[in-house]
């Protein structure tokens, strides 16, 4: 746990929004523009996670768009929160990010999700065939990517090159039980997605923590937990901001997908009651609103989970809103 003398280590998770009137081509230089203020900020990392056939989202090619964030930054680290490992073979995904650390070396990371991150007919589409993988094979395929990214084993008929020896480090995501559990017995850093779906944190959090199996890569629990997290310079000003994403989600609700929309005064209007309670429960971890709320809920998240780092998104219709948010954001994170 963060001791409350020390600053909250913050990283940053975007999912490349495409506003209503914009386009893809914006959203991935919105994209870059974000990573290269988040280093100036001083955020830890930058991670970009994998969805597909999603109007509205530009992040589906997540390694090649990890690729260009990475070679127009500098220090910050930059990776997958993450990759959808049952859509794709174990050996392609050690190939394709051995290669980014060989080019970047000591920056990239690989987030390792069981979810497809989109519908069946897409699934279909990124696998062949629904039957040949599946998430019933996720521990086993990720003990098959780290062992194409650790050194190589003598004999071994198959090697990722490159990727053999890379050893990029590796984080088990998850809003269940399972991936906690899962991090745990592997000895892997855990990420849970609190930004979308909260129900199971803490639960999640003492799981890990109780059953963790130090490792070489990973000798302690490494806690991170993602939320939505907008700052501007009143609670008003942020509640506004964050009506783009509480539409969002009440798009979600409906099965209905689409760009972001832009704020609204009265979020209330737009939804029924049982609605409204199903987007609260969803965003039930976000902490939005002045440095002095935001600050105050930092803090608690972290008493509350003993995590050890926070990643947040928290997309604004105003791409300017949201740099602004960054910059607010990290000043929260130091102690009173």
């Amino acid at each position: 746990m963060i001791p409350a003398s020390e600053p909250i280590p913050l990283s940053v998770l975007d999912l490349v929004p495409i506003a209503e009137g914009g386009d893809a081509a914006t959203a991935l230089k919105q994209a870059l523009e974000l990573a290269r203020h988040a280093e100036r900020c001083g955020y830890h990392r930058y991670w970009l996670a994998e969805h597909h056939n999603m109007d509205g989202l530009a992040c589906s090619a997540t390694a090649v768009l990890i690729a260009h964030i990475a070679a127009h930054t500098r220090t910050i680290r930059v990776g997958a929160g993450g990759i959808m490992l049952p859509n794709h073979a174990p050996l392609v995904v050690a190939e394709q990010f051995g290669t980014l650390a060989t080019l970047h070396p000591g920056r990239i990371e690989l987030g390792l999700g069981r979810a497809p991150g989109t519908d069946r007919a897409t699934m279909r589409a990124l696998r062949r065939s629904l039957d040949s993988r599946g998430e019933e094979a996720f521990p086993e395929d990720v003990a098959e990517l780290i062992g194409y990214l650790d050194e190589a084993r003598p004999g071994a008929p198959v090697r990722a090159l490159p990727g053999q020896g890379t050893q990029v480090p590796i984080w088990l995501l998850g809003s269940s039980l399972y991936g906690a559990q899962l991090a745990a017995w592997l000895g892997r850093p855990y990420a849970f997605a609190a930004h979308f779906a909260p129900d199971l944190l803490e639960q999640a959090a003492e799981i890990y923590r109780s059953t963790f199996r130090p490792s070489p890569a990973c000798p302690r629990p490494l806690l991170m937990v993602g939320t939505q997290v907008i700052v501007a310079d009143s609670d008003a000003a942020a509640q506004r901001l964050f009506s783009s994403t509480q539409q969002r989600f009440l798009g979600m609700v409906r099965n209905q997908r689409g760009p972001l929309p832009p704020p609204v005064d009265d979020f209330d209007a737009l939804c029924s009651p049982q609605e409204r309670r199903q987007v609260d429960r969803m965003l039930a971890e976000a902490i939005v609103g002045a440095p002095h709320t935001v600050r105050s809920g930092l803090r608690a998240l972290v008493e509350r989970t003993q995590a050890d780092e926070i990643i947040l998104t928290g997309a604004t219709f105003d791409p300017a809103a949201r740099l602004r948010s960054l910059e607010l954001a990290i000043g929260c994170a130091e102690p009173n």
